[in-house]
């Protein structure tokens, strides 16, 4: 992660009015004496917006970005944390989901951002279940910048025939950056080739990494699948990408 220590951040939860009636919570870290102009969304992994996903999002405020990780579970269990050794009960909140339902609550989230709290630009970043999401948002939402951690149910699989994004691909808003491990076990590498080729196809400006030794949630420092070199080569990769793209907006 970043070594350096950067702003102050202040931390909070707050309520979102979704269009189709439903509240959803939110957690928001914000940096302080940053003079940020930029806002990141961080969506979470199948676990919730967890103790790990909270302090991702404070790390994108320590590096100047106001970020919030909306509770995408928000209509089976607003404040659902699962546990990493049990995958069972994540089951029914991950069926539950549609991608109508969470275009909505990313609307949710891009509209606060752009509107209450008057950011300029936009990135979403988002892991496993997030990353998959990270690529809807960047289809249904103008951000300047988005970012996929091994984003599982973008191309098709076994798993989740009928749930891919493939065919989004060509109505994507910004650069997008995808982070694979090449030992993944439930995103294999026709999947990854599956989802460049689309991007390709569709003329979209991506950048695709794989690292050949880690593993599915290789950034996620309280999961076995943990890789500390590969998570530490992957931040800094984000945050140039986001420096980049979210220019704009930054401090």
């Amino acid at each position: 992660m970043s070594e350096n220590q950067g702003f102050p951040v202040e931390t909070t939860s707050i309520n979102l009015a979704v269009s189709d009636g439903t509240t959803m919570p939110a957690y928001v870290a914000r940096p302080t004496g940053a003079g940020s102009k930029a806002g990141v969304m961080v969506f979470q992994e199948a676990f919730g917006v967890n103790a790990h996903i909270r302090d991702v999002t404070e790390r994108f405020a320590r590096e100047g970005y106001l970020a919030v990780a909306p509770a995408l579970f928000h209509r089976t269990d607003p404040h659902f944390e699962g546990s990493y050794t049990d995958f069972n009960p994540v089951m029914a909140h991950m069926q539950a989901l549609n991608d109508e339902g969470m275009t909505a609550d990313m609307k949710a989230a891009y509209g606060w951002l752009t509107g209450e709290q008057k950011v300029t630009a936009v990135g979403t970043v988002g892991y496993c279940m997030g990353g998959r999401a990270s690529f809807l948002a960047d289809a249904a939402l103008p951000v300047q910048a988005a970012i996929s951690y091994y984003g599982g149910g973008i191309a098709p699989s076994e798993r989740r025939p009928s749930s891919d994004l493939l065919g989004r691909a060509s109505d994507l808003h910004a650069p997008i950056l995808l982070f694979w491990g090449g030992k993944d076990g439930h995103i294999g590498p026709d999947q990854c080739r599956a989802v460049e080729d689309a991007l390709i196809a569709a003329g979209k400006e991506y950048t695709q990494v794989t690292f050949s030794r880690a593993d599915h949630g290789f950034f996620c420092d309280v999961r076995a699948s943990y890789d500390a070199e590969a998570a530490r080569y992957a931040w800094g990769l984000t945050l140039q990408f986001f420096a980049s793209h979210l220019r704009s907006g930054s401090v």
